[in-house]
């Protein structure tokens, strides 16, 4: 192979098409470039140059030899940037809503340490979104349809919402509810709540007196109280998984109510960094 510095001189040359400009981009003279350019056409036995007054312009042979050279350079400078981030960061910094935080997140957390122990993973909760673009965090889960602008964005978890009650209070279907105390949740967007108004709706139980009931702000709590059987809730069947499977909650019966998608953000840089896409495949595997 002939010198790196003899084809990274004739790469920034045939780029420049010009041998002074090359050299002000290598912090070199353009004689030392004239010499590189000598030496590696005297290696390959072949002619890279047409030298003109004032300007230079590439044989065939440095045609060819040009567009290799070029994507190769590009090659080396994305996978030194890449480990130069990797330096940088102690850890990886994931972000998602409070909620989905606290009942997907952190169960599995141990789970990643154990796969992945290279890398270390930092939780944000927080039920505002985080300006991946400012670098505040490196991924994200966030729930929605987007538009996710300047991000790669990859489908989680579809959301559905439905019935939950303690297994304790016996219901065991629609009519059940009648003697039921019905919990409430406040969402942020009210028109597109997934409530007891659209269960009802849905479920066709026009006798339910589904507006009465305590009425909580947050998620969690109107799980917690759903688990102390204080009444029933409609709640997301997803983030209430742990204890579904713990048999603290049930889902005695339908319908369901469909939600949004949950979904993987992060800049297309971070996207092509290892530690976040181990990060990126331990969410998969949720």
């Amino acid at each position: 192979m002939p010198p790196l510095a003899a084809l990274r001189a004739f790469e920034a040359a045939a780029r420049q098409l010009s041998f002074r400009r090359a050299a002000e981009e290598l912090a070199v003279t353009p004689t030392a470039i004239s010499h590189q350019i000598r030496l590696l056409e005297a290696a390959l036995g072949m002619a890279l140059f047409v030298r003109q007054v004032r300007r230079v312009a590439l044989t065939d042979a440095g045609q060819r030899l040009y567009p290799t050279l070029r994507d190769g350079f590009d090659a080396f400078e994305r996978a030194i940037l890449d480990l130069s981030q990797q330096s940088r960061r102690k850890a990886v910094t994931l972000t998602a809503t409070t909620l989905f935080t606290a009942r997907r997140l952190l169960p599995a957390l141990g789970r990643f340490r154990s796969e992945h122990p290279a890398f270390d993973l930092r939780l944000h909760a927080s039920d505002e979104a985080v300006d991946l673009h400012a670098g505040s965090a490196d991924v994200a889960v966030r729930y929605g349809s987007g538009p996710f602008d300047g991000l790669v964005a990859e489908p989680l978890l579809a959301e559905r919402f439905g019935v939950l009650c303690s297994p304790h209070l016996g219901i065991a279907n629609a009519d059940d509810l009648k003697r039921a105390t019905l919990i409430h949740t406040e969402w942020k967007r009210p028109g597109l709540a997934p409530d007891w108004r659209r269960w009802v709706r849905l479920a066709g139980a026009r006798d339910l007196a589904f507006e009465e009931g305590p009425r909580l702000t947050d998620d969690g709590h109107a799980l917690q109280a759903a688990v102390a059987g204080h009444g029933v809730v409609i709640a997301s069947l997803v983030l209430a998984r742990p204890e579904i499977d713990a048999g603290l909650l049930v889902h005695p019966f339908g319908p369901e109510i469909e939600g949004e998608t949950y979904h993987i953000l992060a800049t297309p840089e971070n996207a092509a960094c290892a530690d976040v896409k181990a990060v990126c495949t331990w969410l998969r595997q949720l």
